[in-house]
């Protein structure tokens, strides 16, 4: 090879090593943009369920006694996002839909009624699990020096295999994977 031939080859492997550093960028803004997009998704879906919910009730298609039933779940909704915050006992591995159930002061049925008919989440357990996960995802791009061991441990996950299956459950990928995306290298 000559020396023309070799130079001409390291500047198109360079402008190659550009070309992959630009769409790993890339790849990485979808990424975080398709996760934004998946939380707002979510939201407007409840805020068009209570619109519903709302609309339904405003022209009485709904029995009085329903009608109470859902003031009483909309209370609670909000009950459960405000006593989950304040306590953050979610992020403990041992606390699930029971003790939900007692720190709102609600019987487990009560509860799961609730789920079944008034939240996107199918039980009170796929919600906190969902908790946790966006938990895990937060400390894995804020965190990078934690263990994986660490964020299974902060986010209330029993243990590292079962983070990693909701994480990769979730978003497709593990968590090592997620969070090289967000480190420059």
């Amino acid at each position: 090879m000559t020396q023309e031939e070799i130079q001409q080859l390291q500047t198109e492997n360079e402008s190659l090593r550009k070309e992959v550093e630009r769409l790993k960028n890339e790849m990485i803004r979808l990424v975080g943009r398709n996760l934004d997009l998946s939380e707002r998704l979510e939201e407007d879906v409840e805020l068009r369920r209570r619109a519903e919910v709302a609309r339904q009730l405003m022209e009485g298609n709904i029995e009085r006694q329903r009608n109470a039933d859902l003031k009483d779940d909309g209370e609670l909704l909000g009950l459960i996002e405000l006593k989950l915050e304040e306590n953050r006992q979610h992020l403990e591995p041992s606390f699930n839909a029971s003790d939900l159930a007692r720190l709102l002061g609600v019987s487990q049925e009560r509860l799961n009624r609730l789920f079944r008919h008034q939240t996107i989440y199918r039980t009170p357990d796929a919600y906190i699990d969902n908790l946790r996960v966006l938990a895990a995802l937060r400390l894995l791009r804020e965190h990078p020096q934690y263990t994986i061991a660490a964020i299974a441990e902060e986010a209330g996950f029993g243990n590292v295999r079962t983070l990693q299956r909701r994480i990769q459950d979730a978003i497709g990928m593990t968590p090592v994977e997620y969070r090289l995306m967000f480190i420059k290298g």
